[in-house]
């Protein structure tokens, strides 16, 4: 491809882009009907041998690709969480990837690095976070992760570090070592500790209250059990909204238990923590003064495209002495110095794109009050619907809905009608929402978030669900 093709090709392509944000979406069905192998049989099995012209990659983008995806931005997009698309992020996307910055370090991008730390910074200032977190504290400071997943790794690594006091570096030995959390949790939890050498049996579900919230009791006496077992408890993970309800652990009680054992804290806001973004829902950032690691996802709710996840810690000491390895051919003297920060040593990988690009020209672009502006509506709406629904007498509410988030199901022991009523929706197409079970029952979420929802979508979704 020649600088004129690529020229011509972008440009076409960003008016494609922008027709499908402006509407176009919404003359596809959600959910598009086909079957697994249906997407790779529309395309050739071996790959060309001479360059195709655009045009031809242009007539797939409209034959295969955009009637075979699931469309998240659709307005009736009620599945899952959102992963919302700005028209700001696009632009810092593609301009991360035509520099084609590799970030690993400073000196191989100073802008990469110092632009990001200031992005953390600047996010911090507006979710109103601990001052711990600020990169200019003294210990704190904070990194762009590519999900949620990726930062409570991390997080379980610099605790596994601090709990061993840098022995596991060298020994491996983590069989002594429990966490703690709860069947609300996301799975990443599970999947984190097991990548960090922590089997299910030293993995700890504690019970939950009748709003699916931690109970910080249950808590301190599974950690006082296993201490007089001889392990060594080193990790607890408080959800500020989670995924299955968008329940609210109690940090602050959760805090207090973890402080007297020396078990290091973190907090997942992937979704939920997002909403601190409006001054009157700072509620979800109760308990983060005395937590050792926090995340929340810039890529859901607030429209910073996929991969944005924000993670902050109090210890970077701990996160550093898990994770730097200093070969030879990574040394400078910018950061041995202090001066600079190597943002690799603060990820499981070693490379990393200029992620920051996205996020500065998302609130440079469009302003912190377009997110806010969102976040206030979804609010609004998800207690609208949820009204809705108290008032129908088929059906309960089976959560608490503080946010953007519905849980319901249809009235009765059997779950076969909530079943059968969320395969029906989904089956359609017209709309998607998400099956989960909470306390044994099936529930059918309704998460409420995507750019293009408005009222009339989700009045739409009733009529679907009532009639």
């Amino acid at each position: 491809m020649t600088p004129d093709e690529f020229r011509r090709a972008g440009h076409e392509l960003i008016d494609l882009i922008a027709d499908y944000l402006d509407h176009g979406v919404e003359a596809h069905s959600v959910l598009d009907r086909v079957a697994p192998g249906d997407v790779r049989a529309m395309l050739p099995e071996h790959p060309p041998i001479e360059p195709e012209p655009w045009e031809a990659v242009r007539s797939d983008i409209d034959r295969v690709v955009l009637p075979t995806i699931t469309h998240w931005q659709h307005p009736n997009w009620f599945a899952y969480f959102p992963a919302n698309v700005t028209y700001s992020s696009v632009l810092g996307e593609l301009l991360s990837a035509g520099l084609g910055v590799q970030g690993m370090s400073w000196v191989t991008s100073p802008a990469c690095t110092e632009i990001e730390t200031l992005m953390l910074d600047w996010m911090h200032e507006l979710l109103g976070l601990p001052e711990r977190y600020r990169s200019t504290s003294e210990r704190g400071g904070g990194v762009i992760q590519g999900s949620a997943s990726e930062a409570v790794l991390v997080a379980i690594l610099a605790a596994r570090w601090k709990a061993t006091a840098g022995a596991v570096n060298e020994i491996g030995d983590t069989t002594r070592l429990v966490a703690y959390t709860t069947s609300q949790a996301h799975s990443s939890i599970e999947k984190g500790l097991r990548i960090a050498g922590i089997g299910s049996d030293r993995m700890r579900i504690i019970d939950h209250d009748e709003q699916f919230a931690m109970r910080p009791d249950a808590l301190a006496a599974a950690i006082e059990a296993d201490t007089q077992g001889g392990l060594i408890p080193f990790f607890v993970c408080s959800t500020h909204g989670s995924t299955s309800s968008l329940a609210f652990d109690p940090t602050p009680e959760i805090a207090e238990v973890c402080a007297r054992s020396g078990v290091w804290l973190h907090v997942d806001g992937a979704m939920a923590g997002i909403a601190a973004l409006e001054p009157e829902l700072r509620w979800v950032n109760q308990g983060l003064e005395r937590a050792d690691s926090y995340c929340t996802n810039a890529h859901k709710w607030m429209g910073v495209n996929f991969d944005c996840s924000l993670f902050w810690t109090a210890d970077r000491a701990a996160l550093l002495g898990a994770l730097s390895i200093l070969p030879e051919y990574l040394r400078s003297a910018a950061a041995e110095t202090g001066a600079a920060i190597d943002y690799r040593d603060w990820q499981i990988p070693l490379g990393r794109r200029f992620r920051a690009l996205k996020l500065w020209f998302n609130l440079r672009l469009d302003g912190v009050g377009a997110a806010q502006g969102r976040i206030r509506r979804d609010v609004e709406l998800a207690q609208e619907f949820a009204a809705w629904v108290a008032a129908d007498d088929r059906f309960e509410l089976v959560a608490p809905h503080p946010l953007n988030l519905v849980c319901l199901r249809v009235v009765g022991d059997d779950d076969a009608p909530t079943d059968e009523l969320i395969d029906r929706i989904n089956t359609a197409g017209e709309f998607h929402v998400t099956r989960t079970v909470l306390d044994g029952r099936s529930a059918l979420r309704v998460s409420i978030g995507a750019v293009n929802t408005d009222r009339s979508a989700v009045q739409a979704l009733w009529q679907a669900l009532t009639t």
